[in-house]
């Protein structure tokens, strides 16, 4: 039996509870009835898993990091099933693999949506959605603590100045990224309303953005940001889940300031710019900036929002964006920018080495003194690898479902990088609902493989596959 440490996961069924609670309150404080009793089923049984869970986990003495990724994994298969139920349970007649699948899909913060018309959707159940996608974005920079001894040191060093990480260290950080999170959601609500947005949808906007999601409260964005100043402010929002959650922390709070905390955004800023700035000057076309400037920070911070533009010839560069992704101690998933940065300059030095033997090439990043070594490279690259098999398999299994190469090709560079479909990608029409049920499954399956970050898969395969 594999030593799941399911205490670990009782607190997100603490949040569960709670978050069922303020809908039940949500729904009766604006007599939204229809779905009541469905929040009651998902507060009773969220509470319950959480004690039994925390009562009676057995006693290690020493957790493996194999049982740690198998703890996490197992925390996205359990979790959207207690938070599908009031999908299930609701007056949408929805099977449950199509409640399932929306759990998944918001807690994974991917976005893909089984329903075809949110306005005829229930307010309290829009809500619960967008609270699927709060607690899945904290779910996932837990994880990253939680599995920080598979990552490199310079991810650490990024984080932390102790040498070691130990459960007292990690219990300070996780509460340092709760209090951030719930800090930034509120910091976000506020400029929100501020824009003249509506409460209801500043709220879901603001669970939305923070945790990188890509469920809306409307049909369109363009029924929420009416002009280009709202369009303007909210592409820049949507840097919040770009860079580190610990960002805004570290310029406000650390008074001897070292680049190792800062290393990765500073890259992050110099390559936004550079990225807005070839996008002014070569991809304005016809359209305002404002909108190319939405689908790009919406790209680059893997949320993938865009308004009902075509923008179809812009549709390859914006899914090279999403497989890039943004920062490590973000909720945005892709590649990583200072991953594909560390391996394209190992890569050039090494070719160059070759032309200039006698010359000296240093691996070292810039703003920093931190260098990356071969182990660090190897797994930059094991990573690339795993990413383009899962995207070959996932292709190959949506095109014997009938969908065209495309959009297969498409949707499967989406579901790995957890990122929703719109316009920008070309395929903001394409419906879930009518999938065959080994394609949903499918997708859910590579949701989750996305969100675990690639390198655990490897982890785990070779867990299975070869002996110790």
């Amino acid at each position: 039996m594999f030593g799941l440490r399911i205490k670990y996961l009782s607190f997100f069924f603490v949040l569960i509870s709670i978050l069922s609670f303020f809908n039940v309150v949500y729904s009766y404080y604006l007599n939204l009835y229809l779905n009541l009793n469905t929040y009651y089923v998902s507060l009773v049984t969220s509470l319950t898993i959480a004690l039994i869970f925390y009562k009676f986990e057995r006693i290690q003495l020493k957790t493996t990091i194999f049982d740690k990724i198998l703890t996490v994994f197992f925390g996205y298969i359990l979790i959207p099933i207690v938070l599908s139920l009031p999908f299930y349970f609701s007056i949408y007649n929805l099977t449950f693999l199509d409640a399932f699948f929306e759990a998944i899909s918001g807690f994974t913060s991917t976005g893909f949506t089984i329903f075809d018309n949110i306005k005829h959707v229930d307010q309290s159940l829009i809500l619960w959605r967008s609270s699927i996608q709060w607690i899945g974005g904290l779910y996932f920079l837990f994880s990253i603590i939680y599995l920080i001894d598979i990552y490199d040191e310079s991810f650490k060093k990024s984080l932390t100045n102790y040498l070691s990480f130990n459960s007292s260290e990690i219990l300070k950080q996780s509460a340092k990224i709760f209090l951030l999170y719930c800090g930034i959601t509120f910091f976000l609500f506020i400029v929100l309303n501020l824009m003249s947005i509506r409460a209801f949808d500043s709220l879901n906007l603001a669970f939305t953005i923070i945790s990188s999601g890509g469920f809306l409260p409307s049909n369109e964005l363009s029924n929420i940001l009416k002009n280009n100043t709202q369009i303007i402010i909210f592409s820049l929002l949507l840097l919040f889940s770009y860079f580190s959650i610990f960002f805004s922390y570290n310029l406000l709070f650390i008074k001897k300031k070292s680049m190792n905390f800062f290393y990765e955004d500073l890259h992050l800023i110099f390559y936004y710019l550079i990225i807005v700035l070839i996008f002014f000057l070569f991809f304005t076309f016809n359209n305002n900036f404002s909108i190319n400037l939405l689908s790009l920070s919406s790209s680059m911070s893997n949320i993938g929002f865009s308004l009902d533009t075509n923008q179809s010839k812009l549709n390859f560069i914006y899914l090279i964006l999403v497989i890039i992704g943004g920062s490590f101690f973000s909720t945005s998933s892709g590649l990583r920018f200072i991953k594909i940065y560390s391996l394209f300059k190992y890569s050039i030095n090494q070719i160059l080495s070759f032309s200039r033997p006698k010359k000296i090439f240093m691996n070292k990043l810039l703003f920093t003194k931190i260098n990356f070594d071969f182990k660090e490279i190897n797994k930059y690259f094991l990573t690339v690898l795993i990413f383009i098999l899962s995207l070959f398999i996932l292709t190959t299994l949506l095109s014997l479902s009938q969908i065209d190469f495309e959009s297969a090709f498409k949707l499967s560079i989406l579901t790995l990088m957890n990122t929703v479909n719109s316009n920008a990608y070309g395929l903001a029409d394409f419906e879930f609902y009518n999938l065959h049920y080994f394609t949903k499954y499918c997708l859910i399956l590579f949701m989750i493989i996305g969100r675990i970050e690639l390198l655990t898969v490897l982890i785990i395969g070779k867990k299975f596959l070869f002996k110790d």
